[in-house]
């Protein structure tokens, strides 16, 4: 009828389905499948053109199972509903790299129906069973393992039993009572505590779900360094997640704070305020904080870092440290001098003996006193000497005493 208004709802669907009109199917299709959150793409080709968060039936490595569509790729980055191949593995590098839960294996069969959907219902509704008797046999084996959850594929053709141990578990006769059970096939999949916090953790204490289990897929170890930096306690309760172990999102801002950190002088160090010369007590990260107990007063004040004059003060410290080193390093000099003259005066010299050779301070303080003898003319005793010695040498050598003039042994 002319002058009818359409309503906006009706608009809105209207621009929706042409949209949906001018798409086309997707060659392949990013899936999220399995208790773990694995990541795969998958060919595609279907004629239903599924959107983010659709029920699919994909074929992966472990069988026949459903899985979540998160998007699309397509060869041109154009297009608004898709990424490309290029950004998608730019992404998984960024991510991860190898240790990204990422495959390419596999196919997406359908969209998901409700026939599908309540197959998965009715499979699931059996757990608590498979449960409840998988640990009673666990138990009555004695095996050293605790299962943490059981995952059925859809039709039926596995169960996934996920399980912890801390060493080695035979469960062969585990594995085939339980196939003799429930008449399928079993897989016995080993996780770490981490991996238990991602199937059955739900929030943490930041009221948030888990990392692990929202977005987080490669779950590296966490430093006692970052916690020490970043948590003003190290009580174990605060500072660990579900898991047990130090929590992920430590990881998160350890580069913010290692630079904030960076900014802020050490404690003991001088500084000076807008009040005057003092030295630093405390600081705080986050707030960029310096308490500085000041010279001129009795308690301490906190000034921004930006207000301190850090630069003109490290450099005068370390000139200052500079010359009390060559102040040092001076007076030990002079008294090894002194040391040296003392241990040179002739009436302290030190003869060699057989087993105690001369050190060679003794030595130079020797050739030392021997230049100073020689300064204070006192060449007779020496001289007179050296003749006397060289008197005895001849006596020896032609068997009397006294000069000779020739080798016949008489005096002249």
């Amino acid at each position: 009828m002319p002058g009818t208004i359409t309503p906006l709802p009706v608009m809105l669907e209207e621009q929706d389905r042409k949209v949906y009109e001018n798409l086309e199917p997707p060659k392949s299709i990013v899936t999220r499948y399995g208790y773990m959150r694995l990541i795969a793409e998958l060919a595609y080709n279907g004629d239903a053109k599924p959107g983010c968060g659709s029920k699919l039936v994909i074929r992966s490595p472990r069988g026949i199972e459903l899985a979540t569509m998160l998007t699309s790729t397509c060869p041109n980055a154009g297009c608004g509903h898709a990424v490309t191949r290029k950004q998608m593995l730019q992404f998984i590098e960024n991510s991860g790299g190898k240790d990204y839960p990422f495959t390419n294996q596999g196919k997406v069969l359908r969209v998901a129906t409700t026939a599908d959907l309540n197959e998965q219902s009715r499979l699931d509704s059996h757990k608590k069973d498979i449960i409840r008797f998988a640990r009673s046999l666990i138990q009555e084996l004695d095996l050293p393992m605790r299962l943490v959850e059981v995952e059925s594929l859809l039709g039926g053709e596995r169960i996934i039993f996920h399980y912890t141990a801390n060493q080695w578990v035979d469960f062969r006769e585990l594995v085939r009572r339980l196939a003799t059970e429930f008449q399928t096939r079993i897989e016995m999949h080993q996780v770490n505590d981490r991996d238990e916090a991602r199937i059955v953790a739900d929030y943490e204490k930041c009221g948030q779900h888990c990392c692990c289990r929202q977005f987080l897929k490669v779950l590296k170890p966490v430093s006692m360094k970052s916690a020490k930096i970043q948590k003003a306690t190290l009580d174990p309760t605060k500072i660990s997640g579900r898991c047990g172990r130090l929590m992920c999102c430590l990881r998160y801002e350890d580069q913010t704070y290692d630079s904030l950190r960076k900014r802020l002088p050490r404690r003991q160090t001088r500084v000076i305020t807008e009040d005057g010369p003092g030295t630093v007590v405390d600081t705080q990260i986050l707030t960029q904080l310096v308490l500085v107990k000041l010279e001129s007063q009795v308690e301490p004040q906190a000034y921004p870092v930006e207000n301190l004059d850090l630069q003109n003060r490290d450099r005068a410290d370390t000139a200052q440290k500079e010359r009390d080193q060559r102040d040092v390093k001076a007076q030990k000099r002079s008294s090894e001098g002194s040391g040296n003259k003392a241990d040179s005066h002739p009436t302290e010299q030190r003869r060699p003996n057989p087993g105690r050779p001369l050190k060679e301070d003794e030595i130079e303080s020797k050739e030392q006193a021997d230049q100073r003898d020689a300064g204070e003319s006192k060449p007779a005793p020496q001289a007179s000497g050296d003749g006397k010695r060289r008197r005895r040498r001849r006596r020896r050598r032609g068997g009397g005493g006294g000069t000779t003039s020739g080798g016949d042994g008489s005096g002249t």
